[in-house]
């Protein structure tokens, strides 16, 4: 089901006196709701489910993260989760899953450890933690990465779309930057 945010705006009268009689202003309050979908979810395209699509920068690289936006989530991952998963994220907790890197469709690479990890980030932010799939899939700036979640199996898949080669000289006044499409 869909999830979105229920925004308090008005205070019940017993609320009302609790901020009167403790000098404090109401506060505006929001709470994670599932409501019944006017459309049906996103259905997954088996030949291109990428539904979250990055090209890589260097911040994602050096911090293990990449940064998602709310209608990313809400559409793409949060559609898919139980309440109580997405009100853990959503708390200030890290949710570990397993990320499958199918760049090599033959032999699939699983990761499962601390550093592989969904996360609330500022400003209605989520930061997916993917280090280890950085670091071991060899992964450089400018590269797209496909990722979506496999909700059968509760699984993030990984894919990476398009490499870039990056050839560095000794002097480093010069690197080069030459793309190629994963066909």
């Amino acid at each position: 089901m869909k999830k979105t945010f229920y925004y308090k705006f008005i205070p019940t009268k017993a609320e009302e006196e609790i901020a009167k009689s403790s000098n404090t202003p109401f506060q505006v309050t929001r709470e994670l709701v599932e409501i019944r979908d006017l459309h049906a979810a996103p259905v997954i395209d088996p030949m291109n489910p990428w539904q979250i699509k990055r090209v890589v920068t260097n911040a994602d690289i050096i911090t293990g993260k990449i940064v998602l936006s709310h209608h990313e989530v809400f559409e793409y991952i949060f559609r898919y989760w139980t309440l109580e998963m997405c009100n853990h994220v959503l708390s200030g907790n890290k949710f570990y899953a397993v990320i499958w890197d199918i760049s090599d469709e033959k032999s699939p690479v699983r990761y499962h450890n601390k550093n592989i990890y969904l996360e609330q980030g500022p400003q209605d932010t989520y930061a997916l933690g993917w280090m280890d799939v950085a670091r071991k899939a060899s992964i450089n700036p400018n590269d797209e990465v496909g990722i979506f979640w496999q909700s059968r199996t509760e699984t993030f898949q990984f894919k990476g779309l398009v490499w870039s080669l990056w050839i560095s000289f000794h002097d480093d006044e010069l690197m080069s930057v030459v793309g190629f499409a994963d066909l």
